[in-house]
């Protein structure tokens, strides 16, 4: 492997089961996985292939029932909930379809929030706030509720948020899934435009349109990748560490 640096995020033979009612549903079937930095990868597929299991995996909200995941470069199998915790507010950014803002704090708070958390001084967090609320276009929105906002205007508050620590990492779980044509548009823009800053996207959508702004797009189908492409510009896929997905036999 000889120097190429270590993969933003890098995953060997996941697997998740989920046990309830019925037949256990295999949601991650042993997937192999390798994100470079600056990438921006869209991973699509049918309503219960299997694709927010594996973003949840790889932000640790869920934890695989084998396998093992790197965060550059260093192995998490043994980290605890509360590391998890820390990594997601410093190293992994999260924005999910039904955005998840806290519906008793305001617009400021809701962005400032994982800065405080992460040991930001409230002016830096502030600072951080003021100039990503102006670049997303929600000057003057600072003391709004979630609930007074437009789903469009809620889920830039959440990228907001995901992005207030600059984490090398952002996942994005369907974030124009409950959104209308303008919003998905929206939302297209800003994480092309984040993007082409240097910032590392994982993508999961059924949004043909959102899926187009990536580097490189997943066909996930019934918990494994049955398809993977480049789109127009992006590196030539080669061998070892420079797969965005790979999957093994």
């Amino acid at each position: 492997m000889s120097d190429s640096p270590a993969p933003v995020l890098r995953a060997e033979r996941l697997v998740k089961t989920h046990h309830g009612e019925g037949a256990p549903a295999h949601a991650v079937r042993g997937v192999d996985l390798r994100v470079r930095r600056g990438e921006f990868v869209a991973i699509t597929g049918p309503s219960g292939a299997g694709k927010s299991t594996l973003l949840h995996l790889l932000g640790g909200l869920q934890r695989p029932d084998s396998g093992s995941l790197w965060l550059d470069g260093e192995c998490t199998d043994d980290y605890t909930e509360a590391r998890w915790a820390v990594e997601r507010r410093k190293r992994i950014g999260i924005v999910f379809q039904f955005f998840n803002l806290v519906s008793n704090l305001s617009v400021a708070d809701n962005v400032e929030l994982p800065a405080l958390l992460a040991g930001v001084s409230p002016r830096r967090a502030r600072a951080e706030r003021e100039e990503l609320l102006a670049e997303l276009g929600l000057t003057g929105k600072e003391r709004s509720m979630p609930g007074e906002l437009s789903g469009g205007e809620q889920q830039r508050v959440a990228l907001a948020r995901a992005l207030v620590n600059h984490p090398p990492l952002l996942l994005a779980d369907e974030p124009a899934g409950s959104l209308d044509s303008k919003g998905t548009r929206e939302v297209t823009r800003l994480l092309t435009r984040f993007h082409g800053r240097g910032q590392t996207i994982v993508l999961v959508t059924h949004d043909a349109r959102l899926a187009s702004a990536a580097d490189r797009v997943i066909s996930f189908f019934d918990g494994r990748i049955a398809d993977d492409a480049e789109l127009d510009g992006a590196p030539a896929r080669g061998a070892g560490t420079s797969g965005v997905l790979e999957l093994r036999d």
